[in-house]
């Protein structure tokens, strides 16, 4: 006769069991966590508690407990271990206030010469100044009642979260105007115009400054099978200088306009200018859509552009808004392939390898499309 399980099955959903499926298999949570994930996905799928205890090297009531509780409280709640009385606290209310307010303040106000606390510093601190402050609760105060006390504020003044200040104050209808760039050229390839036929060339220009070109001082050594499976490379290497990949991509055939420089100056964005009026034909008003670098707006732009009137068209992203600019899909893709591990002898191979390969993608051009929900945000 088989076996019968007298306690009552686990029962677990998908959500469920990929969670504790995840937490057994992590790295970085609790050895306890692990362990009872283990012990809960073994019962759910039938496993006595003995075979458990067996296979996971532990003891039966060990098992017995954390499927108890499963079944009281749910599998998930099962992996924490019961909040405990503990012994009663003794530092008052104002006090723990007192010292989340100081964590709350930089050191450097406070004459140390370091920009953030640690929790040895901050104790430290506590003990030296709580009695002038009316707290002389924590005169004997150690690091790990301090660490305690922060954590029960989610306070972590050793910590760093970087924000981005919204420095333009236009952004919204800057934004707009990029949307409805974006909204144009969706329209134009809906009607399905030949490029030839258009009278507004859409495009989406920017510059990658700082590639630098690397070289090797030793052969690479290729990968040989049995042997080492990776390519094999010297770890030192040769500087030989930076070069710029400026960038303007047709939004409705997907064609690239490259040019590689030494440097992006005005005279550099003059230039590229004048390879695109080179490219299209006489009666086509160039749209570009770009971003508020210097060489964008300086006197000798405006001087190029002022001689060929009605030909360009300027669309700025607001500050720090380069996520609206679709050209920096394509800037990534080539940081991501051309120029992942690559080493060049010279400036110059690394300028034909960039070149090389913008021209093998517009022998097959792929048309990047914006998916942003272009509605929502104008009605910003």
């Amino acid at each position: 006769m088989p076996f019968q399980r007298q306690r009552a099955n686990l029962l677990v959903d998908d959500d469920v069991r990929l969670e504790l499926e995840r937490i057994s298999r992590s790295r970085t949570d609790s050895v306890r966590r692990v362990e009872r994930a283990k012990m809960l996905l073994d019962y759910a799928a039938g496993e006595t508690v003995s075979a458990i205890a067996r296979s996971l090297g532990t003891n039966r009531p060990k098992v017995d407990r954390c499927v108890r509780r499963a079944l009281e409280v749910g599998a998930l709640g099962a992996l924490d271990d019961l909040p405990r009385q503990g012994r009663p606290t003794t530092i008052p209310a104002g006090a723990r206030a007192w010292l989340v307010a100081l964590a709350c303040r930089k050191p450097t106000e406070l004459g140390y010469a370091e920009e953030l606390w640690t929790v040895r510093r901050l104790a430290g601190h506590a003990r030296a100044h709580c009695r002038e402050a009316g707290h002389p609760d924590l005169s004997d105060v150690a690091p790990g009642t301090v660490s305690k006390i922060l954590a029960s504020q989610e306070v972590r003044p050793h910590k760093i979260t970087y924000y981005l200040e919204r420095r333009d104050p236009a952004f919204d209808e800057k934004m707009a105007q990029v949307l409805c760039f974006y909204r144009e050229v969706a329209l134009m390839r809906e009607r399905d115009a030949a490029p030839d036929a258009t009278l507004v060339a859409y495009i989406s220009y920017d510059e990658k400054p700082g590639i630098q070109a690397v070289g090797t001082t030793a052969p690479d050594r290729p990968p040989v099978p049995g042997e080492h499976a990776a390519v094999g490379r010297d770890h030192e290497y040769v500087r030989h200088g930076t070069v710029t990949l400026m960038a303007g991509m047709d939004l409705v055939t997907g064609h690239v306009h490259r040019a590689v420089v030494d440097r992006h100056r005005s005279r550099e964005f003059v230039d590229f200018l004048r390879t695109l009026d080179e490219a299209y034909p006489e009666g086509v008003t160039l749209r570009l859509i770009l971003d508020n670098h210097s060489a964008h707006i300086s006197r000798e732009t405006r001087a190029y552009l002022a001689s060929v009137p009605n030909r360009f068209e300027f669309v700025f992203t607001p500050k720090h808004a380069s996520w609206l600019n679709l050209i920096e899909t394509f800037l990534s893709k080539v940081a991501r392939t051309v120029l992942r591990g690559i080493r060049v002898a010279s400036k110059d191979e690394l300028r034909e390898r960039l070149e090389r390969y913008v021209d093998e993608l517009n022998a097959e051009p792929v048309v990047f499309k914006w998916t942003y929900g272009i509605d929502d945000a104008i009605r910003v």
